[in-house]
């Protein structure tokens, strides 16, 4: 994904409907940028290509990212291109055991999932829909509190606006 696109993804979780927001950023290019995209997740699904032990690294930079700036975002780590290993299964660069123990010390939970077979991806989703159902700390978040444009007081306001 070049930037970032959003889809709505609307999910039923017993007899409740959730809509989970979904935004899919992509390349490193634009981490920067990408913030704005995770600011305020409550959820965050970070993938790693599972025949690329780089791409994994990778993830735990992200991982590290949205610790430092989104506290309380539930993590789930996502493997991607299964269906690869499907076929032989020396192409793994990552060793499943080493992503798990990763996954327990920062307690995301990990799937392994293929978007050309759609293997465990609607089961990642049921679970992040869940687990936002489930768990009360997940849904009550702090609202941040915005600008008031309108507000003339503080020096900052004098200093900057009045000459």
């Amino acid at each position: 994904t070049i930037g970032a696109a959003f889809v709505a993804k609307v999910m039923s979780v017993g007899d409740q409907t959730v809509t989970l927001g979904i935004w899919v950023t992509g390349s490193e290019r634009y981490e920067a940028m990408s913030r704005i995209y995770y600011r305020g997740a409550r959820a965050a699904i970070v993938c790693y290509d599972l025949t690329d032990s780089s791409s994994f690294q990778r993830a735990k930079f992200w991982v590290n990212e949205l610790q430092n700036c989104e506290e309380g975002c539930r993590i789930y780590l996502c493997g991607t291109k299964s269906d690869l290993l499907e076929e032989d299964r020396r192409k793994r660069g990552v060793d499943f055991h080493d992503v798990q123990d990763y996954a327990d010390e920062i307690k995301a939970e990990l799937f392994e999932t293929s978007s050309k077979t759609g293997q465990s991806v609607d089961e990642l989703f049921q679970k992040v829909a869940e687990d936002y159902v489930n768990f009360t700390a997940f849904q009550t978040m702090t609202e941040e509190k915005g600008v008031d444009l309108s507000q003339r007081s503080g020096a900052y306001f004098y200093s900057c606006c009045h000459h």
